[in-house]
């Protein structure tokens, strides 16, 4: 099956553009969908009632889904290189349902799922909102200079702050060279990185955090393990 290009100018191709536009009317439902699921799996909360951080059904066909090209570009990556599923998660350091997910979620589909899920981290900081989570994205993008890329992910969900001192902290419990990471963060080395991470995923009609796709395949929300388990067991039977 040939995966559909996403668009990346409003004068590509009639089929890229239907492509999108089909990933936005599947953002769109899905997010309307899957409120009430969210609402009773998570809790509400302010933020979830303003749309901006989605608790969404799954999205995913019985048969034949629809996949997107998404690249993974200079995005983090976790996992072995030939794993036969990869997740890119669209995800907000500041989101408290991201949080939720990364500390219930993703420890399942790793002990279940061992060797053969690839993570894909890609930077969607709500900034309207979450005014520490571009700075913390920043900072985590620096500590992957010295390749402590995810554990300076997990502290940053286990923090009960993004100050610009936290942060910092956090480098320093890692043991980081703080005169490269200083450096690294002051200059903003990452800012373009990130801001091209957001600006994608804002073009293929993501609006809130977090948001996957698992091969391609969308997956709205902070869903719950059984959910993730679905897509993933459907994929690995695809590729035996």
């Amino acid at each position: 099956m040939t995966i559909p290009t996403l668009p990346s100018q409003p004068e590509d191709t009639p089929p890229a553009r239907r492509s999108a536009l089909t990933l936005v009317l599947i953002l769109v439902i899905g997010f309307a969908a899957g409120l009430a699921v969210g609402y009773f799996s998570w809790g509400s909360s302010p933020a979830q009632a303003n749309g901006l951080e989605s608790t969404a059904a799954p999205q995913v066909a019985e048969s034949a889904p629809t996949r997107f090209d998404v690249p993974i570009g200079t995005a983090p990556i976790w996992g072995p290189a030939n794993a036969p599923v990869t997740i890119i998660e669209f995800s907000d350091y500041e989101c408290p349902y991201c949080k939720k997910w990364v500390s219930e979620v993703w420890p399942q589909i790793q002990k279940a799922y061992p060797d053969k899920i690839r993570l894909v981290y890609k930077d969607f900081p709500l900034s309207q909102i979450h005014a520490n989570a571009s700075p913390a994205a920043l900072a985590a993008r620096c500590a992957n200079d010295q390749s402590k890329y995810w554990q300076y992910h997990d502290k940053i969900f286990t923090s009960n702050s993004l100050s610009a001192q936290a942060l910092e902290s956090i480098a320093n419990q890692l043991s980081l060279d703080m005169t490269q990471w200083k450096s690294c963060v002051s200059t903003n080395k990452y800012k373009t990185d990130i801001e091209s991470d957001y600006n994608y995923g804002a073009q293929l009609g993501i609006s809130g955090t977090p948001t996957f796709f698992i091969n391609g395949v969308p997956l709205v929300g902070a869903q719950p393990f059984t959910a993730f388990k679905k897509v993933i067991d459907q994929e690995l039977v695809a590729k035996k």
